[in-house]
């Protein structure tokens, strides 16, 4: 949610199609320049938790908790600030994206303190996942300073 751009939104939907029990604390995941992404429906993509809170394009993600995969069936716009509840959990807040594995996949990386795990949370494959907009107050006193009026042109 970026307060000089959004206007509000629909919900984006999706259903847990496999469930991942593992956590690190040294992946090296790398938050890409983009504060939201465009989601297809039938793509699938991995929910990570992470207790990182920088915003800054590159950032490294080490401390993370993997939750699942997730198949998008109402295409939409995740957003940094999203709130993301699977199932009657809110499980965190849309810190941003990491690349690594495109493009068969996103990694979305979702604030949770402390950082759970699919296990943690006995999650469930089919659970409902949402990706519902977030305030901007909540996502500026979690993330501060990465609201940004976006200026830049497009390189083409």
């Amino acid at each position: 949610m970026n307060p000089h751009e959004d206007g509000a939104k629909r919900e984006v939907a999706a259903a847990l199609v496999k469930v991942l029990v593992h956590r690190r604390t040294d992946r090296g995941m790398r938050l890409e320049p983009f504060a939201s992404r465009c989601v297809r429906a039938g793509e699938v993509h991995e929910l990570v938790a992470t207790d990182h809170t920088g915003t800054a394009e590159g950032t490294r993600i080490d401390r993370v908790g993997f939750l699942g995969f997730a198949e998008i069936t109402a295409a939409g716009v995740v957003d940094r600030g999203d709130e993301v509840w699977i199932g009657p959990r809110r499980v965190g807040v849309v810190l941003g994206f990491d690349a690594c594995h495109t493009p068969n996949h996103y990694n979305v990386l979702i604030h949770a303190d402390p950082v759970p795990t699919g296990r943690d949370l006995e999650l469930l494959p089919e659970e409902r996942v949402v990706f519902r907009q977030g305030s901007a107050e909540a996502v500026a006193d979690l993330f501060p300073g990465s609201f940004a009026e976006n200026t830049e042109e497009c390189p083409i």
